[in-house]
């Protein structure tokens, strides 16, 4: 299926900024349907774009996923492969692609009820993983994720036609409010801010160090940080955070001696499969926006 065959409802990367309201539901599924999310929940999510899990997995397993983070970026093999991505000036890890597919550990993770569950309740359906990875922000200057919604890219650079996708970060560290934590503008993922700009052929090469093409002009920002607001996640590890694509979102630098790492999964309704780029002259690696459809069982 190429775009050309599927209407572009968010158009963005034009010669201008431009705002849309968005043109499909936050929850998907019935309120009623069966999941590790209550009613109340689902209503609190639609309402803000984000929820927050106090502890969504324990603290025995949070010692599993963290050792097999540490396995993975200290693996001299993972950090030559495509798939890591490294802090420009450091040169160290700051993050692993596909770690679903690379660690049997992290798949594990993915197919959890408690995860795979609460996708399928925001989403209305099966669900697959269009993108996992852990990341890794070790103290004392750890670059941030500039202001950004993540549908913007997928849509743009992946060609997901509709917001009908979650994300969900999982923290291995405890979140501060001063080591570089997750911020959220509650209430954006209703408008949809289509970035000026054309994608550079090979984009994700420098927007996965550092955001270029699809980010926010400062004006923008501000209209939207002074109609919702600014959020911090905080919290221990084991902690999580559910938060719609269409979320504008972002992080600061970590120049605290405390480290922030998670994993950070992202799932896709087989509904919502991707077509070609809305916005791009050719598709993102399949390590970053996947086109295998299959659902997570």
């Amino acid at each position: 299926m190429t775009t050309a065959t599927v209407k572009d409802l968010y158009p963005t990367r034009g010669t201008t900024e431009v705002t849309v309201p968005r043109q499909d539901p936050v929850v998907w599924g019935a309120p009623d349907t069966p999941g590790p999310f209550e009613t109340a929940d689902l209503q609190a999510y639609e309402r803000d774009g984000f929820l927050a899990v106090d502890q969504l997995i324990g603290p025995d397993e949070v010692e599993v996923y963290k050792r097999e983070l540490d396995r993975l970026v200290a693996d001299p093999a993972i950090r030559a492969d495509e798939r890591s991505i490294v802090e420009p000036k450091s040169k160290e890890i700051r993050s692993v692609f596909e770690v679903h597919r690379i660690s049997e550990v992290f798949a594990n993770l993915v197919r959890d009820p408690r995860v795979v569950g609460r996708a399928r309740q925001i989403l209305g359906s099966d669900v697959y993983v269009h993108q996992s990875r852990i990341n890794v922000k070790p103290g004392f200057g750890a670059s941030g994720f500039y202001w950004h919604s993540d549908f913007e890219t997928w849509h743009a650079e992946d060609g997901l036609p509709n917001m009908r996708t979650v994300s969900v970060s999982i923290a291995l560290t405890e979140n501060h409010d001063t080591n570089g934590g997750l911020m959220i503008m509650p209430g954006s993922h209703r408008t949809f801010l289509g970035c000026a700009g054309a994608t550079p052929k090979d984009n994700y090469k420098k927007s996965l160090q550092m955001q270029d093409a699809g980010t926010p002009s400062d004006e923008a920002l501000t209209a939207l940080a002074g109609e919702y607001g600014i959020r911090l996640f905080t919290g221990k590890a084991g902690s999580a955070t559910w938060f719609d694509c269409n979320a504008m979102h972002g992080s600061g630098d970590n120049i605290t001696p405390f480290p922030r790492s998670n994993v950070f999964i992202v799932f896709n309704s087989v509904e919502n499969t991707a077509v070609e780029p809305f916005a791009a002259p050719v598709r993102r690696p399949e390590f970053i926006g996947a086109r295998d459809f299959t659902p997570v069982r």
